[in-house]
C-alpha cells in the first residue's frame, strides 16, 4: 500500500512561490506518506477560487489544499494530475493519505449557464433506472476490454435541488467487480452564470453518516463571488449550456473521469483500471440527457 504514495509531480520552477511545493517532491521515493503529509500547507478560513471565481467559507472543521498541492496528491495517489482542478476539501484532523479519510475534490464546468426549468419534473426513480441500464450496457464493452464490470445499486441519497440558492446534490451507491465493499460518490454542483462548480466526493458506503453530515455543511460554504453567480447571467449574451439539471446528473457517473478516477485509486485505493472505462459513461448519459442545439428559425 505505501507504494501508491509514493510517486510525485516532476519537479516544479524555482520560484518564491514554488518553494513549499518544490520541498513536498523532494526525494519523494524516499519519502513516506506520514513525511508527504507534513510537507502540505492547508488552509482555513475565507479562501478565494480561481482568482475570485468562487468563495469558500470554511468552518474549523475542514481545510483547504491549493490547486498546485492537490495536483501533488493527486500524483502521489498514483494518477496523472488534471490542470482543472480547483483544489481539495479535506475534514480536519484526518490527513489526505489517512485510510479513513476522505476528500472534496473542486472543479470547474464553463460550459455555460445551465437552465433549472426541468428540476421540478424529473422523476429520479426513472433517472436511476436508466443510468442503470445504461451502465449496465456499457458493463458489456468494459468485459471485453478486459475491465471489472460496476453495478450502480442505487441512490445513496437522492437528487435534491435548492432552487433558491441554485445548488443541487446527490449521492450514489456503487460497486465495482468483486470488491468487498461498496463505494459512495457524493456529489455537489453549483450552478453559476457562466458554468458549474463540481464537487466530488468519494468514499465508502460505511462511511455516509459522516459524508452525509459534512456534505450539508460544504453545501453551505462554497458558493460563486458576486458577478459568477447564477442570478448575474445576462441573457443574449452569456452562453447557455446545452443540457439541464437531468444531464448534469447522469452525465456525473463519470464526471470529470480524471477526478473520479483519482479518488477511488487514492481514498478507497482500488486498482486504476476499475475506473478507467467509465470515460465513456458520462458521455453516453450527455447524449441522451443533452439538449441539441435548436436550427434557427426560417426568416
Amino acid at each position: 500500500m505505501t507504494t501508491r504514495w509514493l510517486t510525485l509531480l516532476a519537479a516544479l520552477p524555482v520560484t518564491a512561490a514554488a518553494l513549499s511545493a518544490q520541498k513536498l517532491q523532494e526525494t519523494p521515493q524516499n519519502l513516506t506518506p506520514e513525511q508527504m503529509e507534513a510537507r502540505l500547507h492547508y488552509r482555513t478560513g475565507h479562501v478565494k477560487l480561481r482568482g475570485g471565481l468562487a468563495t469558500l467559507e470554511l468552518p474549523p472543521e475542514f481545510r483547504y489544499l491549493d490547486a498546485r498541492e492537490t495536483g501533488l496528491v493527486i500524483r502521489a495517489w498514483g494518477n496523472p494530475p488534471d490542470s482543472e482542478t480547483l483544489g481539495m476539501i479535506v475534514p480536519a484532523g484526518l490527513g489526505v493519505f489517512d485510510r479513513e479519510s476522505w476528500a472534496v475534490v473542486i472543479s470547474y464546468d464553463e460550459d455555460g449557464f445551465v437552465k433549472d426549468d426541468d428540476a421540478a419534473t424529473i422523476n429520479y426513480n426513472d433517472l436511476l433506472g436508466k443510468m442503470q441500464r445504461g451502465i449496465r450496457q456499457a458493463n458489456e464493452e468494459r468485459r471485453r476490454q478486459g475491465y471489472p464490470e460496476v453495478d450502480l445499486v442505487g441512490w445513496a441519497e437522492p437528487p435534491r435541488y435548492d432552487a433558491a440558492t441554485h445548488k443541487l446534490y446527490w449521492a450514489k451507491d456503487l460497486h465495482f467487480g468483486t470488491e468487498p465493499v461498496h463505494t459512495l460518490n457524493y456529489n455537489i454542483r453549483v450552478l453559476g452564470r457562466r458554468g458549474v462548480l463540481v464537487l466530488n466526493a468519494v468514499a465508502t458506503m460505511d462511511q455516509l453518516a459522516t459524508v452525509r453530515r459534512d456534505m450539508g455543511k460544504v453545501i453551505a460554504f462554497v458558493d460563486f463571488a458576486e458577478g459568477n453567480r447564477y442570478a448575474d447571467f445576462v441573457p443574449g449574451t452569456d452562453k447557455v449550456a446545452e443540457y439541464g439539471i437531468a444531464a448534469l446528473i447522469a452525465g456525473s457517473i463519470a464526471a470529470k473521469a480524471g477526478f473520479f478516477k483519482l479518488l477511488l485509486a487514492g481514498i478507497i485505493a482500488l486498482k486504476k483500471l476499475i475506473v478507467v472505462a467509465l470515460v465513456a459513461i458520462g458521455a453516453f448519459f450527455k447524449r441522451i440527457f443533452g439538449k441539441k442545439k435548436e436550427a434557427p428559425a426560417a426568416s
